[in-house]
């Protein structure tokens, strides 16, 4: 028989406790008022549902922190929030970082020229997604989400220097991909973004 969790406190005391049907009932119980609210927020189904599982996830990771006094209601809803906020966030970080490559261009380029930016970026782009897996997971996780080298060597479990070369090896790969003609454009490039995001 499914034990019933109309009370928080059993609620709080069966997550604490590691009881999965009280966390099946929690998800069963906000899954998509959540998923709703999110949606509300970033305007994407997808990124959405998965902002309310890292919240669902969370939440079961830190049960043992639960209080008896805490809303589950208020913070699974402030959970969401944030971690919209995270994520638009991210997506002003990229925002930025593209700006970062079209400023750096037009200071490279005597006379403006659309065409010639763009071309010099789908190389770029494309010398980038080229890079070895782990090089280009790396250097997108320095210069695209903004990452530090220790947020870095943290995350992938992996010492600083280990991160430093890599990125320092991305540099390298991507200056002989470019060739010779474009240098001059990857020495400003690297100037600009390079110092900001590392």
């Amino acid at each position: 028989m499914k034990r019933q969790f109309n009370n928080q406190n059993l609620l709080i005391e069966g997550l604490k406790n590691g009881d999965e049907i009280a966390y099946v009932h929690l998800i069963e119980q906000y899954h998509n008022r959540l998923c709703n609210y999110a949606n509300s927020l970033i305007k994407d189904d997808l990124i959405a549902e998965d902002i309310v599982q890292n919240v669902f996830v969370q939440i079961w990771e830190k049960r043992k922190k639960l209080k008896h006094e805490l809303s589950l209601e208020s913070y699974l809803y402030k959970s969401v929030h944030n971690k919209f906020i995270d994520e638009y966030r991210k997506g002003k970080a990229v925002m930025a970082l593209e700006k970062k490559y079209m400023t750096a261009l037009e200071l490279a380029i005597d006379e403006k020229d659309e065409v010639q930016e763009q071309k010099i970026l789908t190389i770029l782009f494309d010398a980038i997604h080229q890079l070895p897996p782990k090089c280009k997971q790396i250097f997108l996780m320095s210069k695209k989400e903004g990452l530090t080298n220790i947020e870095i060597s943290q995350c992938l479990n992996l010492s600083k220097k280990t991160v430093e070369n890599q990125i320092t090896k991305a540099f390298r790969i991507l200056r002989n991909k470019m060739g010779e003609k474009y240098q001059t454009i990857l020495m400003v490039i690297f100037q600009n973004i390079s110092n900001p995001l590392s």
